[in-house]
């Protein structure tokens, strides 16, 4: 975890990773209603969606014209935004920030594009160190069966197409998804990750979220955190 700044925050910080259709987007939002529930101040932030390069990644991605290095950038640019407008104001408020995806999901990705693991690292060295970072594994033929049996289409930079893995669509979505899997395997242990085995039910995997975040920041969310306007800290229940 040396890659990243201490978090010195009042606020802690939630992150959750994982290749697509392993649930996580599903985990994370759960863990924010309970959470709000309990009364603590709960911020959001998802991948990519900084206002400050939407439509450049718009029509980079529509005219299919970002490399592997200029589609790194263009995500640590919207990472760098996001930190400094959104998630540290929100950190020094006090509140929980739960983060759909953060810099791992550049480290699987960016490096299943063939840019070299030092560069990109380096890339996001002034994000802040996640209080709590889980990794929803899940085997390849799972998570594709979610995907391709729910979607009528797959983007072009999804699937991995500017690699020439294939020239069908859902073979290139299926090779490019296998690289982001070991590459998020082999970073596992080095992060620590918090790994959640997502072929359990949905109600099994968020009471082990649950019961992570009371062992791990459990004492912070009682005390410290920002509270809810209008929730009495003395009549919340701090239960999985």
């Amino acid at each position: 975890m040396a890659y990243f700044v201490q978090n010195r925050f009042r606020g802690k910080l939630i992150v959750v990773e994982g290749i697509d259709g392993s649930g996580k987007s599903t985990q994370i939002s759960l863990l924010s209603q309970w959470m709000r529930g309990l009364g603590v101040a709960v911020a959001f932030s998802e991948w990519n969606s900084s206002p400050l390069v939407r439509e450049t990644t718009r029509r980079g991605k529509k005219k299919q014209t970002f490399t592997p290095t200029t589609f790194s950038l263009i995500h640590a640019t919207d990472f760098a935004d996001r930190t400094e407008r959104y998630i540290v104001p929100m950190l020094k408020a006090g509140a929980v920030v739960c983060a759909d995806r953060y810099a791992y999901t550049a480290f699987a990705r960016d490096v299943s594009r063939g840019v070299a693991p030092n560069w990109v690292r380096n890339l996001y060295r002034f994000a802040i160190r996640p209080n709590l970072a889980f990794y929803f594994r899940v085997p390849l033929e799972v998570a594709l069966g979610r995907i391709l049996g729910g979607r009528t289409a797959i983007k072009y930079y999804e699937a991995g197409m500017d690699l020439g893995l294939s020239k069908s669509v859902e073979e290139s979505f299926r090779l490019f998804q296998g690289r982001i899997l070991e590459e998020y395997e082999s970073m596992a242990r080095e992060m620590g990750f918090h790994i959640i085995d997502a072929t359990r039910t949905i109600e099994e995997q968020q009471q082990e979220m649950r019961q992570v975040a009371l062992r791990e920041i459990g004492e912070s969310l009682r005390t410290t955190v920002l509270r809810s306007e209008g929730v009495a800290r003395e009549r919340t229940t701090f239960a999985a």
